[in-house]
Formats: C-alpha cells, sequence, structure tokens
C-alpha cells in the first residue's frame, strides 16, 4: 500500500575512489552485488516500505547509465518472468559533491511538500523497518533516522541520549571531528536512512558549509535534534555500507545466505 504524502530519495553520487579501478567507468551504485546491481537494494527497500515515486540524485559521469538500466521505474526480470519494482523513477544530476544535505535539498520541488524518505545508494539492511516509516508519515512532524548498535562508535555520527532517553544530540566521530565530546555518548551509530518533513529544506538552507566544504547530514540531524524534534528507530538484523572491495563481496555472501530487504516482524524484534 502507497504511502500517501510521503516520496523517497536515493543518493547515488560520489566519487567512490576506494574501490579505485572498479569505479573508473561506472558508479558504485551500479557495481554487483550479489546477483544484483547495487543501487536495486534501496530501490526495493523504499517499494516495500510503501513509497512508489522515487528521485535518484547521482553524478554527471554516469547518469545515463543509470536511466539505461533502470528507466521509468518499471523494471521487470531479464527472462520478464517477475517484477523488480513498479515505481515512478525521476532523476537530477549533482554536478559536483557536496555533501548528503545538498543533495537532500535537491529534492525540494520532487517532494513539493511532502514527507522525505531518504536512502544512501550503499547502505543495505536485513530488514525493511517499514513500521516506523509509516508512522512517521502519519506523525505530522519531526524528523526520523535510523540507528544500530556497533562496536566501534568513533567511527561514525552516534545519539546522544539525555536521562529520561530522548535525543539530545547527533555526533559525527567524537573525539576526531566533534571535538566537543572525547568520546562517543552512545554505541548507536546512525546509519543511511532517514524521514524528514517538508521544513527539511529550509533547514538546510540555514547550514553552512563544513571544514570540507560540504553540507553535513549530521547537522541537519543536530538542528532537528537541539528542537527536540529527532526521534530514533532501532535497525535489526544486519546493516552494511558497500563502500569497500571486501564490503562488496561480504554483502553479497551477506545476501545469499539470510536474504534482504525482508520485511521485519514482531518475531525480529530487539535482534542484534
Amino acid at each position: 500500500m502507497a504511502l500517501d504524502g510521503t516520496r523517497g530519495l536515493i543518493c547515488a553520487g560520489g566519487e567512490a575512489t576506494r574501490l579505485h579501478e572498479l569505479t573508473r567507468v561506472t558508479n558504485k551504485h551500479l557495481l554487483p552485488v550479489g546477483e544484483w546491481p547495487m543501487i536495486y537494494y534501496p530501490l526495493q527497500l523504499l517499494q516495500r516500505c510503501g513509497i512508489d515515486e522515487v528521485l535518484i540524485v547521482t553524478g554527471q559521469n554516469h547518469a545515463g547509465d543509470f536511466i539505461d538500466l533502470l528507466g521509468d521505474g518499471r523494471l521487470r526480470t531479464r527472462d520478464g518472468a517477475s517484477s523488480l519494482f513498479e515505481l515512478d523513477l525521476t532523476y537530477k544530476v549533482q554536478r559536483k559533491a557536496g555533501g548528503i544535505a545538498e543533495v537532500v535539498g535537491m529534492a525540494e520541488s520532487f517532494a513539493a511538500g511532502q514527507n522525505l524518505v531518504v536512502c544512501l545508494g550503499d547502505n543495505l539492511f536485513e530488514y525493511v523497518e517499514a513500521e516506523p516509516i509509516q508512522a512517521f508519515a502519519g506523525s505530522g512532524g519531526g524528523a526520523q533516522v535510523f540507528v544500530k548498535e556497533v562496536s566501534d562508535p568513533e567511527r561514525f555520527g552516534v545519539i546522544a541520549y539525555g536521562d529520561d532517553g530522548r535525543v539530545l544530540d547527533v555526533v559525527e566521530k567524537a573525539g576526531s571531528v566533534d571535538m566537543r565530546y572525547d568520546a562517543p555518548p552512545s554505541s548507536d551509530a546512525v546509519v543511511g536512512l532517514y524521514c524528514y518533513p517538508p521544513d527539511v529544506f529550509d533547514v538546510i538552507r540555514r547550514l553552512e558549509p563544513s571544514s570540507r566544504g560540504e553540507l553535513e547530514i549530521t547537522d541537519v540531524n543536530r538542528v532537528y535534534a537541539e528542537r527536540g524534534e529527532l526521534s530514533v528507530a532501532r535497525v535489526e538484523g544486519w546493516w552494511r555500507d558497500a563502500g569497500t572491495h571486501g564490503a562488496l563481496a561480504e554483502i553479497g555472501e551477506l545476501v545469499a545466505r539470510t536474504g534482504v530487504n525482508k520485511l521485519a516482524t514482531a518475531e525480529v524484534a530487539g535482534r542484534a
């Protein structure tokens, strides 16, 4: 069932320099992960959450490759036996890297005053967290991020909670990037799945570029946290970022062994 008033965005740009020769002639998100190109997984995730209008933002070097592969978003398997997606796709080109928040800002006309669910194109999930996204769509305000407990929180943006469990702050790489904290305030890393209300574009317009000259998504999330308008949903099952050679192989094996984008049920609640 489609979610009224909610559209999807997949961030699929970047140079992917960690993948070296693999991305010399194609975009990272078109590389194979298991039996599918990487971009299929976030598309399937959004569709299973009830989102059928999706914007893909990518760099200009390989934008045509996405259109050649995905067309208008109504895609069947090569033998025609089954449907892969039934989506309405729109495409936009980011001319140069400017940060995830800049990509989100590019979706303003596409969102057209509706909520926006943002998925990083290289983040894959064992389970589809449809219920929190559906609850967000009907909440009428605030933003929502998804988190996963990790063993090395110093490598991530993590959530800072108050004594009452409310979200107080979002801390990016404590002790190295965010020097307000000597150590991460929690082990709950923010993963590449975010839900924003229509006022996110006003938030982005007021951002200042970071030290690396980009608009940071952590700064967007921090604004909502400071307002007391940021909630978190916990990722069940595994979550992976397909950004390295080793990750591509590992995730392909995980997908084959456990499945991917499975609809979460009560049986997996609280699963690590």
